[in-house]
């Protein structure tokens, strides 16, 4: 669908910012007029504009903090770091050396830190063991009273946050009565940016040490342990899956059955670093984060780097019960996740949501209330087998 703009990637970023309404993390109006003022395609405008309503809804929280409201104060601030987040997002081209993309980075992570500390129940800040460094995460309890519970193990894809993690998926597991530990893997959020970590197929690697710290956790069910990935996600989680077997069941929101299909297919007209302005916004972009988030340097090695990316051959060694979600619309993997369900052998489903049901877009952007119902309906039966 188109939300807002002819483009395609500016349509799916804002409304993948606007989805957030539905845990608090946007405002409707402040998307509209955000939007408004933005020109189709102009990344420069993107960024200052969508900074703008940051930093003037970071002000209206730190108005109600200081005058000892709350939840305005906690609503604001989930909003600053949602559209401070945005503001970065095209910042790509030389991320390492873009001050401003650093200061909007730690400002999203600055904004949602100080809103979380204002939940009722204010998540732990967890650093997890990962080869010889640790990797930066929050840990969400459902409720105070220390007992056991199913917790969920998130991580995001090619271009997630840390912060974002929160109203993509914790926010709606926890009203469901679901610990959730989220983390930034190496290539994701401030791995790349402060520890220079890039993005490894063998994601077992990642995943099995953040199981070792959940099941440490006295308010893990270590027999209702969930693993669940977002967007590049669905291979990363499902990668993970066969090869890590402490899990009881597996959400790959959505399948991605092999990267390298999808890159090649984008980019095979691209050239060097100086070719890229003659191409979309999306090809840019998927080309920049992805130089940055791999440690490559230009089109031609992202798609080399990307050949291991593929659950081709190791589908089947996933043990655990596998939910695959897919999109009609989806821009990006469109067949692949039913070439990742037709591939595994475990327990399996999925479910495809339609245009018209709203959920056709790359990873249901724009229906998270309604992935969240179907992806932890299936979950509730699952664990209570």
């Amino acid at each position: 669908m188109k939300f807002l703009f002819e483009d395609e990637s500016f349509s799916f970023e804002a409304l993948r910012a606007a989805g957030y309404a539905t845990y608090a993390g946007a405002e409707l109006g402040e998307i509209l007029t955000t939007c408004r003022r933005i020109p189709d395609c102009d990344e420069q405008a993107w960024s200052a504009e969508w900074a703008g309503t940051a930093e003037r809804v970071e002000k209206i929280g730190r108005n109600a903090l200081a005058g000892g409201h709350r939840v305005s104060a906690r609503e604001a601030l989930l909003r600053a770091s949602n559209y401070y987040r945005t503001a970065d997002f095209y910042r790509r081209a030389d991320p390492a050396n873009d001050a401003e993309s650093a200061r909007l980075a730690k400002a999203s992570q600055r904004t949602f830190a100080d809103a979380a500390a204002l939940f009722d129940i204010p998540p732990r800040a967890v650093r997890i063991p990962y080869e010889d460094t640790t990797l930066p995460g929050y840990l969400y309890l459902a409720d105070s009273s220390g007992k056991p519970r199913p917790t969920v193990l998130y991580h995001g894809g090619y271009d997630s946050t840390l912060e974002e993690d929160y109203l993509a998926l914790a926010a709606g597991a926890l009203r469901r009565g679901y610990h959730v530990l989220t983390f930034d893997g190496p290539g994701q959020g401030s791995t790349v940016r402060e520890q220079g970590l890039h993005f490894r197929p063998d994601w077992e690697a990642v995943v099995s040490p953040a199981v070792d710290f959940a099941l440490a956790l006295p308010e893990v069910d270590a027999d209702r342990l969930v693993l669940i990935g977002t967007s590049l996600g669905g291979y990363l989680a499902a990668r993970a899956a066969a090869f890590e077997h402490r899990l009881a069941a597996c959400v790959l929101h959505d399948g991605v059955y092999d990267l390298h299909e999808t890159l090649q297919a984008m980019l095979r007209n691209v050239g060097g670093p100086d070719d890229l302005a003659a191409h979309s916004v999306s090809v840019r972009w998927l080309v920049n984060n992805g130089r940055w988030t791999y440690g490559v340097a230009d089109a031609g090695e992202l798609v080399a780097a990307s050949a291991a990316y593929t659950v081709d051959g190791i589908a089947d060694k996933i043990t655990c019960p596998t939910l695959v979600l897919d999109a009609e619309n989806d821009q990006f993997f469109a067949g692949q996740p039913r070439r990742v369900h037709d591939a595994l052998v475990c327990e399996k489903d999925l479910f495809l949501f339609a245009e018209e049901e709203g959920g056709g877009e790359h990873c249901h952007e724009g229906a998270i209330a309604l992935w969240h119902q179907r992806a932890f309906d299936w979950l509730d039966t699952v664990l209570a087998a």
